[in-house]
Formats: C-alpha cells, sequence, structure tokens
C-alpha cells in the first residue's frame, strides 16, 4: 500500500521547491514534489500551476516548523 502524502507548500518553480524539500531533508523528513510540467519539456507550466511540495502525515507539523524557521532566519551580507 503506498503511503499517503499531504499538502505542505506551493512554490512557484522547482528551483525554490527543491530548496525547502532540501531543508526537510536534512532533518530526516521525506518529501516530494508535485508537479505538471509535461514532463520536464514545458518548465513554462509550473508558473501557472506551482510545484507543490509534499509530506508524510506524520510529518506535517514538523515540516511546517522547519520552513517557518527557514524563511525567517536573516542570512549574513
Amino acid at each position: 500500500m503506498k503511503e499517503q502524502m499531504m499538502f505542505l507548500a506551493e512554490y512557484a518553480n522547482e528551483f525554490e521547491a527543491e530548496i525547502a524539500r532540501g531543508h526537510l531533508k536534512s532533518a530526516g523528513i521525506y518529501a516530494i514534489l508535485s508537479r505538471d510540467d509535461a514532463g520536464g519539456m514545458l518548465p513554462s507550466l509550473q508558473e501557472v500551476e506551482g510545484v507543490t511540495l509534499l509530506v508524510r502525515p506524520v510529518d506535517l507539523k514538523r515540516a511546517r516548523v522547519i520552513l517557518h524557521e527557514k524563511s525567517t532566519t536573516k542570512q549574513p551580507s
């Protein structure tokens, strides 16, 4: 049986979504990206449809905290 995945966030492009997924991966959270870009042949569709980040239900709350912390952390200049 496949494990159910839940919506965590939506991003304008795959690059931004991969960064977020990397933050989650470094915290030990499994996440996948869902996008409709014609198998990569039309990446411009990502701008219209977005790229969705999905996680397991058990990780949802922790993943939200991690992404929130990363979005509010100031980067050194």
